[in-house]
């Protein structure tokens, strides 16, 4: 598992870590049982602080994307494909809907909205 960290974003380092585990889960890279590094590997490859990494193991625990077992690890939790694909829903719809306000706001119509998201489903 390759995690990139960028020092630039304006996205804390450890939302960075959980969104790319995320990625992986979702996209079949890190499979249900799939061991992860520890706390203290982690954070000596990232070379970030073991907090940050503990900060992300957490969230993704409380997510239910991952189960920590004291003494073993953090382990990538059985995922539900339904609940993992209603999240990804909501995410495309937010998205949707902030781009149709954009276009609203710069004075397309709803019909040119739809003609240029039609074009871009097209690609």
């Amino acid at each position: 598992m390759k995690i990139i960290i960028n020092h630039s974003s304006m996205q804390p380092i450890y939302e960075q870590i959980v969104d790319q585990i995320k990625t992986a889960v979702y996209g079949g890279a890190l499979e249900e049982g799939a061991l992860l590094p520890s706390v203290r590997t982690l954070s000596k490859d990232l070379k970030i602080s073991a907090l940050t990494v503990k900060k992300a193991y957490d969230a993704l625990e409380e997510e239910g994307v991952v189960v920590t077992v004291h003494g073993k690890g953090s382990f990538i939790a059985r995922a539900n494909q339904e609940l993992l694909m209603e999240e990804h829903r909501k995410e495309v719809e937010a998205d949707l809907e902030m781009a149709i306000r954009k276009g609203r706001s710069c004075g397309m119509k709803d019909q040119e909205i739809r003609d240029l998201f039609d074009l871009m489903m097209e690609e």
